[in-house]
């Protein structure tokens, strides 16, 4: 049996051949030479690439091992995630999304209710969208953990609920990734996820895709790619393959660092909401242990602070920590999540992403900036 480790590492790579690269570096090309019929695997740059064939290869390798299953690559999430719902959904169908989901999902369900679609939403938690599902729906998508709540819903439940009544089920697996969570071995249809956040992990890649479970779908998908031309460029996706050999080796430490972190968080009187899949008195815990793998629950941790300015002193007193947006990469990053507006959060929620750092330097540094923010007031 292969371990995740030797996957992530081997994973995409061509056979080897004398004196050529192990990983042959990106192939920029618009066009290819194209004698006679435009039948072969390459032909024009919006179509294929031979560095997206590897890295799409890769990725299924780690999504849906020993499947059929196949993927698809796009410029960023957001064109994978808009590619599933647009590819499939047409005027007068039902779509079930979660209320607590990634922010730009709002604009995205007005945008489907602008097509004549309609749209049913229901929080992640307690599998809340399985009252939402009838006849009527044609794709459930669910987002397991929520970004940036960290509920966690069963996916094979509602992956056989929604099969019963002949929907597709897709499920973004962004923050899980691969290694934590395969959705299509748990019933899903479609994983999606943004390759900007920990498949790539270094924060200087924009990337998304999607993995199908039936090849027919990915087709559906692939077209929907050519026709608004989401590609994502060569070496973007040579960057993010290479990636790929660290992704076990990120995703335990960084595992392991949230979790140690969201239990030293709970020892704070000031800290309330602390949120972490792996933490076993988390509402989350029984099925996120139940179905993501190897211990891995993520890199995210997420609080509450007492209010917007003592959560802005937190982050200002941050030291090895950078105050930005995303999650995922190898140096840590926090954020008060209400500044975008869009999620429904207290204004003093801080979503914070562990990265590769000393555990015990990260740690020290998360609660010397909770001692700097107190002001005499506090008491």
């Amino acid at each position: 049996m292969t371990g995740d480790g030797t996957r992530a590492v081997r994973a995409g790579l061509p056979e080897a051949e004398a004196y050529a690269p192990t990983l042959p570096g990106p192939v920029f090309a618009a066009h290819y030479h194209l004698p006679g019929d435009a039948t072969g695997p390459y032909t024009y740059g919006r179509d294929a690439n031979p560095t997206w064939t590897l890295l799409e290869r890769a990725i299924t390798e780690l999504e849906a091992p020993g499947s059929e299953a196949a993927t698809v690559a796009f410029a960023s999430g957001m064109g994978a995630i808009s590619a599933v719902l647009l590819s499939r959904l047409r005027q007068g169908d039902t779509a079930v999304l979660p209320s607590d989901g990634y922010q730009l999902l709002p604009a995205l369900i007005e945008r489907l209710e602008g097509y004549g679609i309609t749209v049913r939403t229901a929080p992640t938690a307690n599998d809340a969208q399985l009252a939402a599902l009838d006849d009527s729906v044609k794709l459930l998508w669910l987002e397991t953990p929520a970004n940036p709540g960290l509920d966690v819903c069963d996916i094979r439940r509602l992956a056989e609920a929604a099969h019963a009544h002949g929907a597709l089920v897709a499920v973004d697996n962004t923050l899980a990734t691969p290694l934590g969570q395969r959705p299509l071995e748990l019933g899903a249809d479609f994983s999606v996820a943004s390759g900007t956040k920990a498949l790539t992990g270094h924060g200087d890649v924009l990337l998304g895709y999607v993995t199908c479970r039936d090849p027919e779908l990915a087709a559906s998908v692939r077209a929907w790619r050519k026709t608004v031309g989401a590609i994502p460029g060569p070496m973007e996706a040579w960057l993010a393959h290479r990636s790929l050999a660290t992704l076990q080796l990120r995703v335990d430490r960084q595992s392991a660092t949230a979790l140690a972190l969201a239990e030293a968080l709970g020892g704070r009187s000031e800290v309330t909401g602390v949120r972490h899949p792996g933490l076993p008195d988390d509402p989350a815990h029984p099925v996120a242990a139940a179905q993501m793998r190897g211990g891995r629950f993520g890199c995210v941790v997420s609080c509450t602070l007492p209010d917007k300015e003592h959560a802005e002193r937190f982050l200002t007193g941050l030291r090895l920590v950078d105050d930005a947006t995303s999650f995922g990469g190898v140096r840590s990053t926090a954020e008060r999540r209400g500044r975008w507006g869009g999620d429904a959060v207290p204004e003093g929620f801080i979503r914070l992403s562990v990265g590769a750092e000393d555990p015990d330097d990260l740690i020290a540094d998360v609660l010397r900036a909770l001692d700097g923010a107190h002001t005499p007031a506090d008491g």
